[in-house]
Formats: structure tokens, C-alpha cells, sequence
């Protein structure tokens, strides 16, 4: 159940990330990750109200329970951790290929797998092992495509962005694992939303609105509300993945990093990226580290 609900959400991350390309193209990414969150944290209003004023939602998946102060500073910490990891993330976004930041990313399980190990005591199968092998080499080669479009690594400043979102994203994983064990799935996502959406209130107000006629403007897409629908059915599917208890968060993880597939796509055929002959091994490779990560997870 778990693990068929990963592949779900990693579907949708996918078409998070083509979404979240299209809509910081050339545009201001202060205002695009406002609305953002703006979006996510309405879509919970309805759920908030339902279930602390009336009974219609109670006993269902969409019970918004009453949950102390110490919950609350719980999700609010995830909250910074997430919201830390998507500034550096949506700002290397707008200036990479989608073709180069979705395979850097897709890195991002190698961190969880060995917080996990270390932290959660988790141990893989043998078939587990050959997938995520195959998984680390097929997004190390993907990466190493990046040179080949003159994208030096080293001196980027893009590419270190890249890989701060990468080690928050890990964190903020392994937290994810901490927290479903005790909390349910929408005092995690409602509160969650609503906790980015007020810290990204003053980041817009405070620093991005002085200073938005020496940068990049603003320019409306609607592709930005998609942003939001994708990532909140994403996320919410999720984190039913992870309060299963026989759920692994460095599978989870890895499941989820196999959304390049649809950024691979994407890259095809929105964004006429180069070299993408050379990638299709390496995609290939993803699919069978994938086939095996289901075989031994069964």
C-alpha cells in the first residue's frame, strides 16, 4: 500500500516541478513561492473551519484535530526546514535546466538513506540494494550530463544552491519520519501550509517588496496555482505513505526522486533541452532501480 502510494506521489512531484519551471522562467521567485504557499494554505482553510466548528468532518481522513502548543512548534519547524529548502531550490530552478536540477535533486535519497540507517536503524533487502545502487549511479551519470551544456559545477553558485536544497530536503525527510509517528496526517500538512505561508508573508513584505523594482519583475502564470495542486496532492499522499508503519523513509525518498522522469519529459518537450540522447541510459537505469525497489519492498 505504502509503496504504491510513493510512486503516486512521485508522479505528481513531477508534474509539481514542470509546473513550478514554467512559472519561474524569467519571472520573480519571492512572489511565485508566496502564492504558492498562499494557495496550499486556502486549499486547508475549508478543513480548519469544518473540523473545529462543526462535526461534519469528524471521524474522517480530513478530521483536522485540536493539538497542543508543542505540536504546533513541531510543524512550525518543519515548516522553516521546508521553506529554507525551497528558496534555494526555486532560485536554482529559474536558472538551470530542469534537465540538470531534477537529476542533482534526484541525489537527495542518498542523504535520507543514510540518515535513516543511522537515525531510524532501517535495513534494506538484497533487492532493495541493487535498486537503490542502480538508482545512485543513474542519477550520478545524469549528473555528470550537466557538463556537456557548460555547466561547471565547481564555481556555480546555482548548482551549490542545488545541493543546500538537497541536504534541507533530507532533513526535512527524516523529520517527516519522527513526526508520522506520533501525528496524524492533517495536523502535519493543514498546519504546515499554514506556518510557510505567514513566514513567506514577511519575506515578501520585508524583503522582497522594497527591493522588487531592481529585480527581476513579477509576471502572472497560471501555471503558479498548479504549483500548489500538484504539491498539496503530493504531499498529502505522502504522508499516508509514511504513517503506514511498515513504511521506509529512504525508500519513500528514493520512489519520490524518480519524478526526473517526468522533468526528463518535460525537458523534451516544453523546454527543448540538449543532450537528451545521451540521457536516456541513465533514465533507463532509474526505471530499473525502481522495478527492483518494488520487488523487494513487497
Amino acid at each position: 500500500m505504502w509503496l504504491g502510494l510513493a510512486f503516486i506521489s512521485a508522479f505528481l512531484l513531477g508534474c509539481y516541478e514542470v509546473n513550478k519551471k514554467l512559472s519561474l522562467d524569467n519571472n520573480a521567485v519571492i512572489p511565485v513561492l508566496f502564492i504558492n504557499t498562499l494557495v496550499s494554505s486556502l486549499l486547508f482553510v475549508p478543513f480548519i473551519f469544518l473540523s473545529y466548528c462543526t462535526p461534519v468532518l469528524d471521524g474522517t481522513l480530513f478530521y483536522v484535530p485540536h493539538v497542543p502548543f508543542e505540536t504546533h512548534m513541531a510543524v512550525l519547524l518543519k515548516a522553516v526546514i521546508v521553506l529554507s529548502s525551497w528558496i534555494f531550490g526555486y532560485f536554482a530552478v529559474k536558472h538551470l535546466p530542469i534537465t540538470i536540477t531534477g537529476p542533482i535533486k534526484a541525489t537527495q535519497p542518498v542523504v535520507t538513506l543514510l540518515g535513516a540507517m543511522l537515525i531510524f536503524g532501517e535495513r534494506l533487502n538484497i533487492y532493495q540494494w541493487v535498486g537503490v545502487l542502480l538508482s545512485i549511479a543513474s542519477f550520478y551519470l545524469l549528473s555528470t550530463s550537466g557538463r556537456k551544456e557548460g555547466i561547471r559545477f565547481g564555481n556555480n553558485k546555482w548548482i551549490f544552491f542545488t545541493i543546500l536544497s538537497i541536504l534541507l530536503g533530507a532533513i526535512s525527510g527524516l523529520y517527516d519520519k519522527h513526526l508520522m509517528k506520533s501525528l496524524d496526517v492533517m495536523t502535519v500538512q493543514v498546519w504546515f501550509n499554514v506556518y510557510q505561508c505567514i513566514i513567506m508573508t514577511f519575506i515578501l513584505l520585508f524583503l522582497w517588496y522594497p527591493r522588487r523594482k531592481k529585480t527581476t519583475p513579477f509576471v502572472w502564470h497560471w501555471n503558479i496555482i498548479f504549483i500548489s495542486v500538484f504539491l498539496v496532492l503530493a504531499d498529502w499522499i505522502y504522508f499516508y505513505a509514511l504513517s503506514d508503519p511498515d513504511s521506509m523513509i529512504s525508500i519513500v525518498a528514493m520512489i519520490r526522486r524518480s519524478n526526473v522522469l517526468v522533468t526528463f519529459l518535460a525537458g523534451a518537450l516544453f523546454f527543448k533541452e540538449k543532450n537528451l540522447k545521451s540521457k536516456a541510459l541513465d533514465l533507463f537505469l532509474v526505471l530499473l532501480g525502481m522495478i527492483f525497489l518494488y520487488i523487494g519492498s513487497r
